[in-house]
Formats: C-alpha cells, sequence, structure tokens
C-alpha cells in the first residue's frame, strides 16, 4: 500500500531540534550513550522504527582503504560494531568483500570468507543483504585489467564471474548492484576507463542483467551511481537505457542513487521527482549510499550548525525515499566515523555519519529514527 506523505515542516523541525550532544567538541560522548542507549527497547532501533515494507541498511565496514589504515578489519575485530550493525539495521551492504578485487583476485581463485561472513551474519540477525558490485570500472584485479584477453575471454570471464558469485549466494541476496557507475557526469557511457564497455561495448551491460537473472531469479538487479540524484544528464542516461532495456526484455528491476553528500553544496531538492519518474517506469527504487560530509573546523569537530544541517540533509534523503511507493531499501555508507571513507579521499572534510567515532549518536541518527517513526505511524 501506497506511504502517505507523512512531513510537514512542524515534524522536520521537531526531528531537527533534538540536542546536539554527540559529537559537538566539549560534549560527553558517553553521557549521550546513557541518555539514548543502544538498547532492545521498541523504536529505539532504525530497524524497529521503520515501516513493515521499509529497510533501512548500512555498508559493512571492511576491504578497500579499511587495509590501508593502522586498525584491524572493523567487521571481524570491533565488537561494539557488529552489535550495533547487528541491532539498528535491517539491511547490509559489502563496502568492499563483494567487489572483484576482493573476491576474485586471481583469474582460477575466488576468496568468499568476507563475504560469506558478511551473508552469514545477515541470516542470523534477520537482515537482507544487497551485493555490489558485478560489473564496475573501478576496483578491478591487476591480472584482469592487465590481462591482455581477447574479446572472447573476457566475455566469459565476466559471464564466469556474474554466474559463480550470483549463484553463491542464490536466494539469499535481495538486491544486486549489477552495474555500478558506467556512465560519466555528462550522461556518456565510460567507454575508456570500463574495461567491460570499452571491449565488449554496450551490449554488455544487457548480459550481465540477463546472467545475473539466470544466476538467481529472485534478485532484484539494478543499476547504482553517484551524482544521479537530481533530474541531469546522467541521471536522464540511465532513464533512456532502462527505457530500451525493458523493451528489450531485459530483467532490470531497479534504480538506485548512491547519494553521497555534502554540506557544501544544496541539497538536492528534486531527488523525490527523480525517484518518481523511474518509479512510474515499474522500476524499484533506492538509497544506496547515503553520507553527508562536511568541512571540519580546525578542531577536528563539526559545530552545532553543520551537524543541523547535516541531520537535515539526511532527513530529507530519507523522506525522499519513503514518499516514492516503490523505494524500499535505504542505506547508509556506514554508521560510524570510525571507519568512514570519507578522510581518505575527501581532504578536509569528515563527520559524514550518523554516529561519532566511538559510537555517540548524532543529531542526524535522531532525524532518520523520528523520519522512520512518523513514517510507521507511531
Amino acid at each position: 500500500m501506497r506511504r502517505l506523505r507523512f512531513l510537514t515542516m512542524a515534524l522536520a523541525t521537531a526531528a531537527l531540534s533534538l540536542p546536539l550532544t554527540a559529537g559537538v567538541a566539549g560534549a560527553d560522548p558517553a553521557a549521550d550513550r546513557q541518555s539514548v542507549p543502544h538498547s532492545n527497547a521498541r523504536l529505539d532501533r532504525l530497524r524497529d522504527a521503520a515501516p513493515e515494507d521499509f529497510v533501512v541498511g548500512t555498508a559493512v565496514a571492511g576491504g578497500g582503504h579499511h587495509l590501508e589504515q593502522d586498525y584491524p578489519d572493523p567487521f571481524t575485530s570491533d565488537k561494539t560494531y557488529r552489535k550495533i550493525l547487528g541491532r539498528q539495521f535491517s539491511s547490509v551492504s559489502p563496502e568492499n568483500q563483494m567487489k572483484w578485487e576482493f573476491v576474485h583476485p586471481e583469474r582460477d581463485r575466488y576468496d568468499f570468507e568476507a563475504a560469506d561472513a558478511i551473508v552469514g551474519f545477515a541470516e542470523r540477525h534477520g537482515q537482507v543483504v544487497r551485493g555490489h558490485t558485478l560489473l564496475w570500472h573501478s576496483q578491478n584485479p591487476q591480472w584482469l585489467e592487465q590481462g591482455g584477453f581477447s574479446k572472447e575471454e573476457l566475455r566469459a570471464i565476466l559471464r564466469e564471474h556474474v554466474t559463480t558469485v550470483v549463484g553463491r549466494y542464490a536466494g539469499r541476496i535481495q538486491q544486486w548492484d549489477v552495474a555500478n557507475e558506467i556512465f560519466d557526469d555528462r550522461g556518456d557511457l565510460r567507454t575508456q576507463d570500463n574495461i567491460w564497455i570499452r571491449e565488449l561495448g554496450p551490449g554488455i551491460i544487457a548480459d550481465a542483467f540477463r546472467w545475473a537473472h539466470e544466476a538467481d531469479p529472485k534478485a532484484k538487479l539494478f543499476f547504482n551511481d553517484y551524482g544521479v540524484e537530481s533530474v541531469n544528464a546522467k541521471s536522464d542516461a540511465y532513464y533512456a537505457l532502462t527505457q530500451d532495456l525493458i523493451r528489450q526484455g531485459v530483467p532490470v528491476h531497479g534504480f538506485s542513487v548512491q547519494a553521497h553528500l555534502s554540506t557544501r553544496y544544496a541539497f538536492p531538492e528534486d531527488l523525490e521527482t527523480n525517484l518518481r519518474r523511474f518509479d512510474a517506469l515499474r522500476l524499484e527504487t533506492a538509497v544506496t549510499e547515503l553520507d553527508v560530509r562536511m568541512d571540519l573546523p580546525e578542531t577536528g569537530m563539526p559545530t552545532d550548525a553543520q551537524q543541523k544541517q547535516q541531520a537535515d540533509y539526511y532527513q530529507r534523503a530519507l523522506s525522499a525515499c519513503l514518499s516514492v511507493e516503490d523505494c524500499n531499501s535505504f542505506t547508509i555508507w556506514g554508521f560510524t566515523d570510525k571507519y568512514s571513507w570519507v578522510p581518505v579521499f575527501f581532504q578536509g572534510e569528515g563527520a559524514a555519519t550518523v554516529m561519532t567515532e566511538d559510537f555517540g549518536r548524532k543529531p542526524a541518527f535522531h532525524a532518520l529514527r523520528s523520519t522512520l517513526q512518523a513514517a510507521r505511524g507511531d
């Protein structure tokens, strides 16, 4: 049943007037955790505050930039992290553990240990899983990018990879990011830096969807990208391609916006409008990688005003998704600044998640929870 529009200006104001304690210079994170404990109380958890047909998720930290940091693997070593991961969220996405360089490090060898652990964790905690990702221009292993393979060999390699990875988790992964970031900001296909499109042509995109569907007919298959929150050249390109593939009978089931946002820029006001036009194609939509980075003061701690703006962005992104009929999956890209990718890739920016490094809840967390509660009707 279609969710009613539920967010009024009064609700938004109430959600964003919560105490600005966690993460503010001079504040005591322990006091914040004491005042709003990580408990099993109903609706204290994001997953319990959400409507029944709506999953709220997070990326599971590991792989990628984490391998270069001075801390051990977050998922396997940090008990507090795992505890919150299991309690707060009803969906998980491997941050890097299912990407090519991690799961397929050699041509004739797969490494499913980390991915298996995440899927098993999700099943034990009643969570669904988003698979990420199958066809991408980045984080591919050296053996693939520099292998000098023929077109026939590359096609066979991709088909075998998709069939093997998706098939291994058939019935256990709800959604897959099949084709990730295939357009540039001008709305042109990445015909140079994407090995699959460059060597095999645009038709390989449809093939990847077909192969994934054959490996798991129940999984929902998505396009996924950044910079497509608004109606723009890039999202227009996805809109046109998706329509073309649907006419061909290609099993494309969804379109998702990553939503890596920054307070340097205005919030994408037409996010809901953009999601609605894909919804009108009878596609599922999703927000898959939301974080909101900010320029940090010299203290390294965001100001009250910065946290309020960040909470506003989180709340508005969630509101847009909740207002669209088949936007049923909302994922933040990590929940604690302790393991965020942002400071590694954006110099001078950070504090992009909903919890501090010691898991204190920020205003953004409370804004999400209040918005979910309002949508649920509690």
